[in-house]
């Protein structure tokens, strides 16, 4: 949080653990049920009370994470080990996780991922050519990134959000939507009310969101596109180093992959 004189203060370590852990949580608890029809939690557990433990189904083992987490662990990762965001090493490490061929992994963010276009281009490319790019794909693994961008105010958390989104998601709906998260993570470590905070927070998203217009190729700073090779990398940067600075992986060709009924649906965008 920030005190007297914009001094970085420390997050309530029980709620930042809660965050990160809980979201977790409820993506193993909820990964059986997934694209499941409508009433198959409530056909499974008809008693009141029931369903709180790790049942697994649909594929999944009790207690597995689902892409969801895989990719919010691999936030976090980069965050910790680039000490700030270093969106190329975000991106080599969604690319060499999806060529490993996760259990699950969303249509499109797979399509952006296997392009082979740039890290700061491939999502606005795929945008264009699909017209499609605002699923929940980028919120869904958000909850590292909240906690870590937190503590800097709503600007900088907004702002990372709507970067960290827009490597696999061309549409500002997509940004504006996990920005809006980001703020309600942020006020929530607080104690604040997030309910209380939502008219502010949609004040701050961008005026145009929905409009469905592609970004330009090669766009320029946040309010048209938030990813740029000259563009700062975001807030709480640091200098590439280590793993941070390996180098970009050879271009893999994109081809679907094919589903059985033993292993999810990749249906999620």
């Amino acid at each position: 949080m920030t005190g007297p004189g914009g001094a970085v203060c420390p997050l309530p370590l029980d709620r930042a653990l809660g965050t990160v852990i809980g979201s977790a949580v409820g993506d193993a608890l909820g990964a059986p049920f997934e694209f499941g029809p409508a009433g198959a939690f409530s056909a499974r557990f008809p008693e009141p009370g029931q369903g709180g433990e790790m049942c697994g189904g649909g594929g999944w083992e009790p207690g597995e994470a689902t892409d969801d987490t895989q990719m919010a662990v691999l936030v976090g990762e980069s965050l910790l080990e680039c000490g700030g965001l270093e969106l190329p090493d975000v991106f080599r490490r969604f690319r060499r996780w999806a060529a490993a061929d996760p259990k699950d992994i969303g249509l499109q963010t797979e399509a952006v991922l296997s392009s082979g276009d740039p890290w700061d281009l491939a999502a606005a490319l795929h945008f264009q050519v699909s017209q499609r790019a605002a699923g929940n794909g980028a919120l869904m693994r958000a909850a590292t990134s909240a906690v870590r961008f937190a503590r800097q105010g709503r600007e900088a958390t907004m702002d990372a959000a709507r970067r960290l989104a827009a490597l696999t998601h061309g549409d500002r709906a997509a940004w504006e939507g996990t920005a809006v998260f980001h703020e309600l993570v942020r006020v929530s470590l607080t104690g604040e009310d997030p309910l209380a905070a939502l008219p502010d927070t949609l004040d701050a998203v961008h005026p145009t969101i929905g409009s469905g217009t592609p970004p330009s190729s090669p766009p320029t700073g946040i309010p048209a596109w938030p990813l740029s090779s000259t563009a700062p990398s975001g807030p709480a940067s640091a200098p590439p180093s280590g793993p941070c600075a390996a180098p970009p992986p050879t271009r893999t060709p994109y081809a679907p992959r094919s589903t059985s009924a033993a292993t999810p649906t990749r249906s999620r965008p």
